[in-house]
This record gives structure tokens, C-alpha cells and sequence, in this order.
């Protein structure tokens, strides 16, 4: 989630807790924890660009880090509160506002080490996008009204429909999984693992990515509460395997590479089409209904020990900005503004990657 509502939630946890005597400063200590944990974010390396990638999100998120994280927290605090609370009293607010760091992310689709170091798997629920103004909003509101009135009775409230909203998520991504999978049948497809998830802002408009025989498949699906829901198809591409690439040696820094952003990215992997050379992350785009990732890995088979670079490709336009405010809204797609450039992409002719 975005860093601001990790804060956010934070406060209101630690918040609903306190005494209401204590409501206000517990709202402070816990906004300060639940930035903590994205403290990780500065874990990285000139040399090494997938270094951020691996570490984010990863122990500072993990719920055994929890008791450690409120630790810091607190001796980062304590100097500048311990005329007000002490040491006993601010650590349980510490740990309260730090601990719905992790679980809030993991509710995201970027992938979180929740169990770090038991597993190493990255969580993602896909109920809510990584900004979603309305479960900020209800935070905000929440906290307002308890630094307002000094109780922490707002926060309570504001946390359950929090839960319920993320509830709704839940609801919202089984439906559209159930929709997809019907779509994928009338097309004769047998789906072998399917990801939805939902687009930026919003729990109406979701990103569908499945495979099946070697292809990925992608499409957006309008899940509206009180509407039919609408499908907007997308394009495939073929999944990327090493063994297509000519001349990768087994154990080179440039293959390592490799196999740690597919494991980052959960092996939705795909050449960038037009561009072999490029690695990306399907699961996301500008468009739900584009194949063109967000992100990639740029492959140099003449330099295999050294380590890839990290590319990103975020251009938006005002035709990109109306297709999506289209199918938001559930409107036809303009002709323009449909993903058929890049649809049924196959980068398999082009193997011998070397950089543009």
C-alpha cells in the first residue's frame, strides 16, 4: 500500500486501542510505527538494481518481525515522549501501529514475505490496489474525528469498515475470477492458474492475467455492483523460458538475474514484444488490457556477468487516461484505444538479446 495509508492504519490502530486519555498520542505513534516498516526501501545497491526488489517488503514486513519493528519504533520515539509515556506504555503502541504494516500489503498484488523467515513465499491477496482513495479516505475520516474529540471510539469504527471494505475486495476478486474462468471456457480454454487483481483506486475494474499452453492471456473485467459485469479482451503473449534464449550460460550472473526477477514476479514472465531483449512482469501494465509490463529487465548476452538493468516503461497519455476511464465507467472502447498493437504478441523469433 501506499506509504501515507500504511500510516494511516497504523494510527487507527494503535488508536482504538489507547485510553482516551492517551488517544491522541497514540494516533502519533502509530502513524510514525506503520511508516517503519517500508524503511526497506533503502536497502538497495548501484551494482545491483534487483536488489531493492528482493528486500522490499521482505523481513520488515514479516509478522515475526513485528515485536522487533515496535522496538525500534519505540527507542526512536522514547527520546522525544518520555516526558509524556513511558517506556512500558509506548511499546504496546508501538507494536499496535507497526503490526497492519505487513497484513496491509499483503492485500495488495505486489507480494509480501508475511512469514519471513519460515517461508519466503510472497503473499498477495489481490483485494485492494496499492492506492485506493476511498480505504484512505475512511482513514482519514476516522482519524479526524478521534484526534478531534480525543477517543478512540472513531478509530474503532473506522477500522471495522476498513475490515469490511477489504471484505468487499474479497468478494469482489472471486467474482471476477468466477467470470474469467467462464469467459476462458466459452473460448475452449482450460485455465492452468489464474490472477486478478484490481486496478488502480478502484474495486470495480480488474486486471485478469491467465495461462494456459504456454500463453498468457490477459483481459479486463468491469465487476460493477449494481450493473452486469462487462469483459474487455485483452491479447496473449507466450510465457518466457530460459531455454529459448541462445547462448545464456547456466550459473552466469546474467542467469541468476534472471531467475530472481522470475521469482519476484512469480513466473509471469514474458518477452517484451518487439523488444527480446527486455524481460517483464504481466501482472502489470498502464492498461488492464495491455501486454506492455509496467517494469522489466534489460538482457545483454555479451555481458553475462555482469547484472541486468532495470527498466520502466510508464507512459500515459490522454488516450491511455480515457481508455481506462472508460472501462471504469463501463463504457464501449474506442477503436484506438484498444490493445490490438500488442495483441497476440510472440517474441519468439528474436532470441539473440542484445541491448537497443
Amino acid at each position: 500500500m501506499d506509504i501515507v495509508t500504511q500510516g494511516l492504519l497504523g494510527a487507527v490502530v494503535a488508536q482504538s486501542a489507547a485510553r482516551p486519555s492517551q488517544a491522541r498520542l497514540a494516533a502519533a505513534v502509530g502513524f510514525i510505527a506503520g511508516l517503519l516498516a517500508d524503511a526497506d526501501i533503502f536497502i538497495r545497491s548501484p551494482d545491483d538494481p534487483l536488489l531493492v526488489l528482493e528486500y522490499h517488503r521482505q523481513f520488515t514486513h514479516s509478522l515475526l518481525f513485528v515485536p522487533i519493528g515496535g522496538l525500534v519504533a519505540t527507542v526512536l520515539l522514547w527520546p522525544f515522549l518520555r516526558r509524556r509515556i513511558n517506556f512500558g506504555q509506548l511499546y504496546p503502541l508501538a507494536v499496535l501501529g507497526y503490526l497492519p504494516s505487513g497484513l496491509l500489503d499483503a492485500c495488495t498484488s505486489y507480494g509480501t514475505q508475511l512469514f519471513w523467515p519460515v517461508s519466503e513465499a510472497r503473499i498477495a491477496w489481490n483485494l485492494i490496489a496499492v492506492v485506493d482513495p476511498l480505504f484512505s479516505g475512511v482513514l482519514i475520516i476516522a482519524l479526524g474525528w478521534g484526534l478531534l474529540k480525543s477517543t478512540p471510539l472513531p478509530a474503532r469504527l473506522g477500522l471495522g469498515i476498513a475490515v469490511l471494505y477489504l471484505l468487499v475486495g474479497l468478494a469482489q476478486r472471486e467474482r471476477v475470477e468466477n467470470i474469467i474462468t467462464t469467459f476462458a471456457e466459452s473460448q475452449g480454454q482450460r485455465i492452468e492458474r489464474l490472477e486478478a487483481k484490481p486496478t488502480l483506486g478502484n474495486i470495480i475494474l480488474w486486471r485478469t492475467i491467465y495461462e494456459t499452453n504456454g500463453r498468457f492471456y490477459v483481459n479486463a473485467v468491469r465487476a460493477g455492483v449494481f450493473s452486469e459485469p462487462r469483459i474487455y479482451p485483452g491479447g496473449s503473449i507466450e510465457h518466457f523460458s530460459p531455454e529459448r534464449l541462445d547462448g545464456l550460460k547456466t550459473g552466469s550472473v546474467l542467469a541468476q538475474d534472471i531467475d530472481r526477477f522470475t521469482d519476484f514476479s512469480d513466473g509471469y514472465i514474458i518477452q517484451y514484444p518487439n523488444r527480446p531483449c527486455i524481460l517483464g512482469d504481466i501482472r502489470y501494465a498502464m492498461l488492464p488490457t495491455q501486454l506492455i509490463p509496467l517494469w522489466g529487465i534489460e538482457l545483454d548476452l555479451a555481458r553475462q556477468n555482469q547484472h541486468v538493468r532495470f527498466r520502466t516503461f510508464r507512459h500515459l497519455d490522454e488516450t491511455t487516461r480515457r481508455a481506462f476511464l472508460d472501462m471504469l465507467l463501463g463504457r464501449p472502447l474506442e477503436q484506438a484505444a484498444s490493445p490490438s498493437p500488442d495483441s497476440n504478441s510472440d517474441a519468439s523469433a528474436q532470441l539473440r538479446c542484445r541491448p537497443d
